[in-house]
């Protein structure tokens, strides 16, 4: 490995954890001071959203953080609440305090089932999201959360965004991943879309150069076989 390539390495090793642990759910102590629509989201509370809902509480409404309850009800995993919130008009779009919407947060949780709910009913896998100004493929892809990018995918997400660290979900794969089954399939799927190869980061590298450097050889064979130089 080249002597740039290895200060990125140690590079995206320091920043990795940061960025996964860049989200910020309700803490207990939050949660025990919900109310209303954030209690109901929460505890997935159906009948009491139902309520709520016909006594036209704020669908949106925001709690200290800037959660609205849809946040809340994605980060509880509540699937049945994120469908009820959406179909009485809850705007998926609105983002919390460090800029992730719901659909961001159920790809970081890895929660497939959240996920496929969002999508189903509406919201947009292709918002700029977070600090990074990246996606929820890019942050999916980061983490490895290869079911969420296939939905992702699926759902047309931009697949060739690049955030301002200057990386796109391919690089992310190879940059913030192990080389492990699970980044090897989520490159896989990403070459498979069509997410270019060519793009390099701001260093002028390639993801066949990035994986290279790293060793990462069933990652350089899907690339290699896709054409990548």
């Amino acid at each position: 490995m080249n002597r740039s390539l290895h200060l990125l390495t140690l590079a995206c090793a320091l920043l990795a954890p940061a960025m996964a642990g860049a989200q910020v759910p309700p803490s207990a102590a939050e949660v025990a001071r919900y109310t209303g629509l954030h209690a109901a989201a929460f505890s997935g509370d159906l009948a009491e959203i139902e309520k709520l809902v016909k006594a036209r509480a704020d669908l949106n409404k925001r709690d200290p953080y800037g959660r609205t309850p849809l946040h809340v009800a994605t980060y509880a995993r509540k699937p049945d609440a994120v469908r009820m919130l959406m179909r009485a008009g809850a705007n998926h779009a609105l983002l919390e305090r460090d800029r992730y919407d719901a659909v961001t947060i159920a790809a970081v949780a890895n929660d497939e089932a959240t996920l496929r709910v969002l999508l189903a009913e509406g919201a947009s896998a292709k918002l700029t999201t977070s600090r990074y100004d990246g996606t929820a493929l890019i942050a999916a892809a980061h983490l490895g959360n290869a079911g969420i990018v296939r939905q992702l995918i699926g759902a047309g997400a931009p697949l060739d965004h690049v955030n301002n660290l200057h990386w796109t979900a391919l690089i992310e794969s190879i940059v913030l991943g192990n080389g492990g089954p699970r980044h090897t399939e989520t490159l896989r799927l990403l070459v498979e879309a069509g997410a270019s190869h060519k793009l390099s980061d701001r260093n002028g590298n390639t993801p066949l150069q990035l994986a290279r450097g790293r060793g990462y050889k069933a990652m350089v064979e899907i690339l290699e076989k896709a054409g990548a130089k």
